[in-house]
């Protein structure tokens, strides 16, 4: 009998796309994945252009064009002080994703373990699964999502291999501080364990709080693989374009994978990559300003309408707790997210999907919502979502 292989047979379909359906079905306004509803830098996507009309429409180099990896080292270097060799310790990668599969698939061997931080995006767990990769979890406690330095110093043993960090970590929204990186670096100095941090909202700070590289605390430079994407900060999501930076041996594991599965980049995206990284401060303030405004409004009406928030550092959603807007009758994160679409019009995603399987039913309180649109799809949300205060006075 034909069937699918074991190793993807608990996966089933993303919260992503049930919640993307319900929402076309409800005609719902749709602050659920984070995809901007509008497009990246007029001279992003006309060097884009460009590089269709200019023979770039051929295999990149399955490393990615030196040009391009030299302007993520010069990005490197501008923003972080961090000394990066383009030749051997840069990557492109399809988007930050499959950045983060390669390096699981280069790096660690069937039995080894990773920590894993949880809340967390939906797609680290289930590559690991398939690389045979045990996960750790250590949870995040709300509100503030901090962790305890005691239980992450007991998730390391001698198959730990790994430890994935996302900052600002998707869905919170929070970015760990400095304090918090030191104890994750000390860990991973005395067990020789590898880094891997996902650091693509790293320019999507707020309230003037500085995204920190655990790449530049010492002794942490040859232990870490850092990923990034162009996605977020550019507002073309769809072009998957992503890239690694660490250390030779690492880089060259990472290539090492990454050869047998994408093999190289859309060639015309990755050139207008260049073009991007390499645009005026003046774009990455403007940048912060906008999302930071766009935030602040989400997070007014949801506050105003009776949720209990939590402020995020950055990134591109605000994360609610919901039981004080909604009738008594609904249980949990997920019949919320479903009674908010159908019967207010608006879509979320469900906080306890960002956890294993067996912590779901403890972590049932929080929503996520993306403020990465347009001012009028927020604005068309915030009427909506103003409904729920005759809900509320209801209930």
């Amino acid at each position: 009998m034909i069937r699918m292989s074991h190793r993807v047979e608990p996966f089933g379909t993303t919260i992503f796309s049930e919640i993307n359906t319900l929402a076309r079905q409800h005609n719902a306004v749709n602050l659920g994945q984070g995809a901007p509803d509008f497009d990246g830098p007029p001279e992003v996507l006309a060097a884009a252009v460009s590089a269709l009309h200019s023979n770039a429409n051929q295999y990149a180099p399955g490393v990615g064009y030196l040009a391009v990896r030299q302007a993520v080292a010069d990005h490197a270097m501008r923003f972080y002080g961090q000394t990066v060799d383009p030749e051997t310790e840069v990557a492109i990668t399809a988007g930050a994703t499959e950045a983060m599969l390669a390096a699981i698939l280069g790096l660690l061997d069937s039995g080894d373990e990773a920590i894993l931080f949880q809340p967390a995006f939906d797609s680290y767990a289930p590559q690991m699964r398939m690389a045979g990769v045990t996960t750790r979890y250590v949870t995040l406690q709300a509100p503030d999502w901090t962790f305890d330095p005691a239980e992450l110093a007991a998730a390391f043993n001698d198959k730990t291999r790994a430890i994935i960090l996302n900052t600002p970590n998707n869905p919170t929204g929070k970015a760990f501080n400095l304090t918090e990186l030191e104890i994750i670096a000390d860990l991973c100095r005395r067990h020789d364990v590898i880094a891997l941090t996902d650091e693509v909202y790293e320019h999507l700070m707020y309230d003037g709080i500085a995204h920190i590289r655990l790449a530049t605390l010492p002794g942490m430079a040859e232990r870490t693989l850092t990923i990034s994407s162009l996605g977020k900060t550019f507002s073309v999501t769809g072009w998957k374009i992503g890239w690694v930076i660490g250390p030779a041996d690492l880089v060259t594991g990472v290539l090492r994978a990454h050869q047998f599965n994408t093999f190289a980049v859309a060639s015309p995206l990755q050139l207008a990559a260049a073009t991007a990284l390499a645009l005026p401060d003046s774009y990455y303030a403007q940048l912060t300003a906008d999302f930071q405004a766009r935030r602040d409004l989400v997070q007014s009406v949801l506050q105003r309408v009776g949720f209990e928030i939590w402020q995020p550092h950055g990134g591109y959603f605000v994360v609610g707790k919901w039981r004080n807007v909604a009738p008594y009758t609904i249980a949990d994160d997920m019949a919320f997210t479903h009674w908010l679409i159908k019967e207010i019009g608006v879509a979320c995603i469900p906080i306890s999907c960002f956890y294993q399987e067996s912590d779901r039913a403890a972590h049932p309180d929080w929503v996520r919502f993306a403020v990465c649109k347009t001012h009028t799809t927020l604005n068309a949300a915030v009427e909506r979502l103003e409904r729920l205060t005759a809900t509320t006075r209801a209930r």
